[in-house]
C-alpha cells in the first residue's frame, strides 16, 4: 500500500480459503470499520448473537463491539479496514450509525468511495499482485480527500493504543475536551463512546497476547487495566458471547493466522491497528 494511505487503513489483505463442499466457520474480533470483496460465494456472517445470514459480494460495516461470527466458502477474500482516521477522509456519515452493522457497500452511500475495488477484485484477469496494484492505485486517486479534525482524530488514536490510558477523565485532559464534546467526537469518528472504546482496546490487547501464543493462560494474558481474571471473563462473554474456555479450545483457522502474519509484517505483538499487508492461505 502507497505510503500516502498507510496511516489511514488498517490493512489490505487477501485470504484464500479452501473448504470443500463445506463452510469454513471462525470468529472475528471487535475491530475499527471493516470492508471485505469477495471473489466466489459471499461469506455467511451474524454480528453478535443470533443466526448467521448472507452477505454481500461486497461486504461493509462500521467498527464493532461484538465478535463476528462468519463462515466461508471456497473463495477469495480481500480485506480493507478503515482507521477512524481512515473513516473521517474515505466514508460518509457518522461511525456510531454504523457501529455493529454490516451494509451492502456497492449501494450503500457511507462507503461510496470504495464502490470501485469490487470491479476490480471480481476480474476474471489478472494475478494477486496485479489486483492490490490496482486497488492501491484506485484508493490513491482519492488520497488527497480531506480530513476533517484529523490532528485530533489521530492524538485520540494514540492515546487509545497507550496501555496506560484507563479512565475517561485522563483521555479528556489528553485530548484537551470537554466530557460532552469528547463523547460526540468519539460516536462521530470511533463508533462508541470513550468510555466502551477505552474497555475494548484493553480487551483487544489481551485477546491478542493470548492469540499470538495460545499455550499461555488467560492470567498472563491479561492487560493491565484488569483488576483481576473475573472482570475479564465478564468483558470476555460481553464482546465475544463466549466464555473465555470455550474460545480457546475452539480452532480458528482464519483469525489466527491473520493476526500472526499481521504481528510479523509488523514485528511486534501490538498495537493491533497499524497498517500491514497480509497474503496467506
Amino acid at each position: 500500500m502507497s505510503e500516502p494511505l498507510q496511516s489511514y487503513f488498517t490493512a489490505l489483505y487477501l485470504t484464500t480459503i479452501e473448504a470443500g463442499d463445506g463452510l469454513v466457520e471462525d470468529y472475528l474480533h471487535p475491530e475499527w470499520a471493516a470492508m471485505r470483496f469477495t471473489e466466489g460465494p459471499p461469506p455467511i456472517a451474524s454480528i453478535g448473537p443470533g443466526e448467521m445470514v448472507e452477505q454481500w459480494p461486497f461486504v461493509a460495516g462500521g467498527p464493532t463491539s461484538m465478535s463476528t461470527h462468519f463462515a466461508v466458502r471456497t473463495s477469495r477474500v480481500w480485506g480493507l479496514g478503515l482507521q477512524p482516521t481512515g473513516w473521517a477522509k474515505f466514508a460518509d456519515g457518522d461511525a456510531a450509525a454504523l457501529a455493529n452493522r454490516t451494509v451492502d457497500g456497492s449501494t450503500h452511500p457511507a462507503f461510496a468511495a470504495f464502490a470501485g475495488i469490487l470491479p476490480i477484485v471480481q476480474a476474471p484477469e489478472g494475478s494477486a499482485s496485479d489486483k492490490a496494484a490496482l486497488i492501491d492505485r484506485y484508493l490513491m486517486q482519492h488520497v488527497d480527500r480531506p480530513v476533517p479534525r484529523e490532528a485530533e482524530i489521530r492524538a485520540c488514536q494514540n492515546a487509545l493504543r497507550d496501555p496506560a490510558m484507563g479512565e475517561v477523565s485522563a483521555l479528556q485532559e489528553r485530548l484537551g475536551m470537554t466530557v460532552k464534546s469528547l463523547e460526540r467526537f468519539c460516536r462521530r469518528y470511533f463508533g462508541f463512546t470513550p468510555k466502551l472504546l477505552l474497555r475494548r482496546q484493553r480487551f483487544a490487547r489481551s485477546l491478542a497476547h493470548f492469540m499470538l501464543d495460545p499455550t499461555m493462560s488467560w492470567i498472563d494474558a491479561l492487560d493491565g487495566q484488569y483488576h483481576d481474571q473475573a472482570q475479564f471473563v465478564r468483558e470476555f462473554r460481553e464482546f465475544m458471547g463466549l466464555r473465555p474456555s470455550d474460545y480457546a479450545r475452539m480452532p480458528h483457522p482464519i483469525v489466527q493466522p491473520i493476526m500472526r502474519q499481521r504481528m510479523a509484517d509488523q514485528g511486534a505483538a501490538e498495537p493491533l491497528d497499524l497498517p500491514t499487508i497480509a497474503r496467506f492461505r
